[in-house]
């Protein structure tokens, strides 16, 4: 069944959301401060571990980086696009109408819970190239593996952030799904360079999420959503990075 895999990664974050809410509550908030600088502290070593597979390489017994000047400029240019767009408005708009439909308008934090979660669980190479899977042929297994990750990830960020996590699952569902459908007409565009490019800046992304969540919010990091397009523009680019 194609569409399949957006389904389960969809339900295991709704899930995941719900375990958290309730496991959060066996927590002092001393107890679920402390994990959720623990969650962030992981997201960070998650991202440079990404980032540095896409940058780093080996040439005989050295170890050499690259791709600085892709980085610098799908982030500058990614940025000042989304900025000027103002995604980040647009997704608190939408955490707050979430927040008032669902009855959780004295939750604080529920907007933040939303925006953070989301972000963390859409941006990467995995909902892309497994949605695509799953659209041309059928292949969800990409999108279970991603579903297995989402649900702890969810499930920690719920306990500690709270329950606006787990309504994560709206964006993502939207997101790989438009990408299922629409799979035969992604997917020539998703070439092996162009899927290493984004997972490259899409880890850049995600290691920003985890800046966040260790010192606060600090950095807007939906506003620089473009510069994973970019990333994806740029493998076609008749030079090399």
């Amino acid at each position: 069944m194609i569409g399949l895999g957006t389904i389960i990664n969809s339900a295991a974050i709704v899930i995941g959301g719900v375990v958290g809410h309730f496991t959060g509550k066996l927590f002092k908030p001393e107890q679920q401060s402390a994990l959720n600088k623990t969650c962030g502290i992981s997201v960070l070593f998650i991202a440079i571990a990404g980032a540095m597979q896409g940058m780093l390489s080996i040439d005989g017994n050295s170890l050499l980086s690259g791709k600085s000047m892709l980085v610098v400029l799908c982030l500058a240019i990614g940025t000042i696009i989304g900025e000027l767009i103002g995604i980040e408005k647009g997704f608190e708009r939408f955490g707050e109408w979430l927040k008032a439909k669902t009855g959780n308008s004295g939750d604080k934090e529920f907007v933040n819970a939303f925006v953070t979660a989301s972000l963390t669980v859409c941006i990467g190479a995995m909902a892309i190239v497994g949605a695509i899977q799953d659209g041309i042929s059928g292949d969800y297994s990409t999108l279970v593996v991603k579903s297995v990750l989402d649900f702890i990830i969810i499930a920690v960020m719920t306990s500690s952030l709270g329950k606006g996590c787990g309504f994560s699952a709206i964006p993502v569902f939207v997101f790989e799904g438009a990408i299922t459908l629409l799979a035969r007409l992604v997917s020539p565009v998703m070439t092996e360079l162009a899927t290493a490019y984004l997972s490259l800046i899409g880890s850049i992304l995600i290691f920003c999420v985890g800046v966040n969540l260790v010192w606060g919010k600090t950095v807007r990091v939906a506003n620089m959503l473009p510069s994973v397009v970019l990333a994806v523009v740029a493998a076609y680019a008749p030079w090399k990075w």
